[in-house]
């Protein structure tokens, strides 16, 4: 309690300073709709989103500060509070709402519609905002020097170093370039392939490859090494252990959901039938129960944190000021218990009364565990698929035995999931962007206003984003596997129709029993497990690249602190680098849906591989060569 009564916060609470401004609204939901867009191809992608708070705040400050300039940090500090808003809601609805176009062009049946997608991802949004205004006091303020916060206090610490916004800017921006020349190069020109696979005759079932992507090489920078590690544990153990095995002791076995011989699917299909078929259902066993387990060993604190909350919200300081002041709990109440009715009963939004209490239960819950979560490990590693997984279980179960069965049953477990899902997202962000401003010295009141603004205009535009991808390519293809989504949907069909392969789902859930028992962090092993080792390998790239320069020996004081700027500018660049493909990866996406013929896509027209193809080989080369940006943007400029 002492450290949180001395903390002073960067902008004392009797200084007033341009905070929710016109400028500040449209720039922040401008970066909403971009960072929003390039987190949902992300996500499709390789199954995981990145905190887009930081991005944003260099970005805020290279438009403010250095072009319009003008000088406010709070003003900054609310452009990322309302951009980074977009990445939450794009990570919580990707995650699950792609399982409903899927099923929809399984059926025959036409895609939902986009105010079905819009209603559902507002909803989660702005219950996620307000689950979140409770705890804030407990979460943020009590736990002060307690939960790190790590991406909000990284965030401040950009922002209180306004003065060098423009040469921090340049930074993201040069990674941004360039990753969107090497993006449309290799998926646009397709002059080498984005994904380099090998396997091995000698050693039958085992395979390894790389997916050479700049935003996979910025998560694994951005991550680290320890985490990125576990990514990659869990991708060895099913590429060079469980599907040997599986081919070893396959032979003439037919076993479900295949429907030929193992033998007869690896020569069919090599690597790839078996990992699709059998790995999967193990990885969605081990992320199901590391997601159990860590809401398990978080409980005493989601209790004691609830319990704080209700104890100690409404109680008003003897100090009333800008910082102390949050959305009227009474607004909140009143928003919540018409949030609920209006669930059950818009006929848009495919939830009955059960499933709007559901939501209302689990919400809180998942929002609390959020919170918490991202205040040890940030947002970028938050386990919000897990929290998902557990929510479809239980709905699912719960919607089957009250009667609700077939495809009504299985959009409604999916509609639930989603919003819970983008609850527990926007509640993480909201923790992170309020511990922000609570170093800072923002206005919590305005900040919740600005993530309300963000929410609105997120989900309004996701919609977009999620119909223009399907059209370009499918969710469930090579270039949009939506390996999130696929996992919803997979549990969800095989709890509501009693096919679930359950051995193989166990198989999963001791893996990650035993992974839990060596104290090894079972959810970024689980995903590792889940995902094709393809994307846990150029993780590991540049997780060993910042490993290498955290570790690096200096002398002096004045080397070890060039050595942390250094560190930093990797993370800003590689911030770069994921906006950057995901932009181009949008854009891609347009340009698949432009048919300059009834045959020929633009994107097809650009096609040069037919000309110019480097290989699996040129592929590693020039991502090799793009990670050697990544050091250098590391190093810097050497001073004459």
């Amino acid at each position: 309690m002492n450290e949180k009564k001395e903390f002073k916060p960067y902008v004392p609470a009797d200084t007033v300073m341009p905070e929710l401004t016109v400028t500040s609204i449209i720039i922040g939901v401008i970066l909403a709709v971009i960072f929003g867009g390039a987190n949902a191809y992300l996500g499709l992608r390789v199954g995981m989103t990145v905190s887009a708070s930081i991005p944003a705040a260099v970005i805020s400050m290279g438009i403010i500060r250095v072009i319009l300039k003008r000088e406010s940090i709070l003003e900054n500090n609310m452009v990322q509070t309302i951009g980074s808003a977009g990445e939450s809601v794009a990570a919580g609805a990707i995650f699950t709402l792609p399982a409903l176009f899927m099923w929809a062009a399984e059926s025959g049946d036409k895609a939902p519609s986009l105010d079905v997608i819009a209603l559902i991802a507002l909803v989660g949004g702005v219950l996620g905002v307000l689950f979140m205004i409770p705890l804030r006091h407990a979460l943020i303020v009590q736990e002060h020097g307690v939960l790190p916060y790590p991406e909000g206090q990284a965030c401040a610490e950009v922002l209180v170093a306004g003065e060098e916004g423009g040469a921090k800017a340049s930074t993201v921006f040069t990674g941004l370039g360039i990753a969107a020349l090497y993006k449309f190069v290799a998926d646009g020109l397709k002059i080498f392939p984005s994904e380099a696979d090998f396997s091995f005759n000698a050693y039958k079932g085992s395979g390894i490859g790389m997916d050479v992507l700049p935003a996979l090489l910025g998560v694994g920078y951005i991550c680290g090494a320890q985490v990125s590690s576990y990514l990659l544990a869990g991708g060895v153990v099913a590429w060079f252990v469980l599907m040997p095995l599986i081919v070893l002791v396959g032979g003439q076995t037919v076993m479900f959901p295949a429907s030929i011989s193992i033998e007869e699917l690896f020569s069919a299909g090599g690597t790839w039938a078996i990992w699709s078929n059998y790995v999967r259902y193990i990885g969605a066993g081990a992320v199901a129960a590391g997601g159990i387990m860590s809401l398990i060993k978080n409980l005493p604190m989601i209790v004691t944190t609830f319990r704080d909350a209700l104890k100690g919200y409404g109680k008003k300081g003897s100090v009333q000021d800008r910082l102390n002041t949050d959305l009227s709990m009474n607004i909140v109440m009143i928003a919540v218990g018409v949030i609920a009715i209006a669930m059950w009963l818009i006929p848009t939004i495919p939830v009955s009364l059960l499933g709007a209490i559901i939501i209302i239960v689990f919400g809180f819950f998942f929002a609390t565990v959020s919170s918490r979560m991202v205040g040890i490990v940030g947002s970028s590693n938050n386990p919000v698929s897990g929290m998902a997984i557990a929510t479809l279980l239980i709905a699912t179960i719960i919607l089957k035995g009250t009667g609700t069965i077939g495809m009504p049953g299985m959009v409604a477990s999916i509609s639930i999931g989603s919003i819970i899902c983008i609850i527990a997202a926007i509640a993480g962000d909201t923790s992170q962007d309020l511990k922000t401003g609570y170093i800072v010295g923002a206005s919590p009141k305005k900040q919740q206003i600005g993530e309300l603004i963000g929410v609105v205009v997120s989900a309004l535009a996701i919609g977009g984003v999620l119909y223009l991808l399907s059209a370009a390519w499918g969710y469930g293809s090579a270039e949009l596997p939506a390996p999130q989504a696929t996992l919803m949907k997979m549990v969800v069909e095989g709890v509501m129709g009693g096919n679930l392969p359950w051995t193989l789902v166990f198989v999963g859930v001791f893996i990650a029993i035993v992974v839990e028992i060596l104290h090894i962090p079972v959810l970024p092993f689980a995903v590792g497990l889940y995902l094709p080792i393809h994307l846990s390998t150029p993780m590991m790239v540049g997780g060993l690249i910042r490993w290498f320069f955290e570790h690096k020996k200096t002398e002096g004081a004045e080397a070890e602190q060039k050595k942390k700027a250094g560190v930093e500018r990797g993370i800003l660049y590689s911030s770069g680098l994921i906006a950057g493909e995901g932009v181009v990866g949008i854009l891609l996406a347009v340009f698949a849906i432009i048919k300059v013929n009834p045959e020929l896509s633009l994107g097809d027209a650009l096609n040069l591989s037919g000309m110019i193809n480097l290989g699996n080989w040129g592929g590693l080369f020039v991502f090799a060569l793009l990670a050697a940006t990544l050091c250098k943007a590391v190093i810097g400029k050497k001073s004459k």
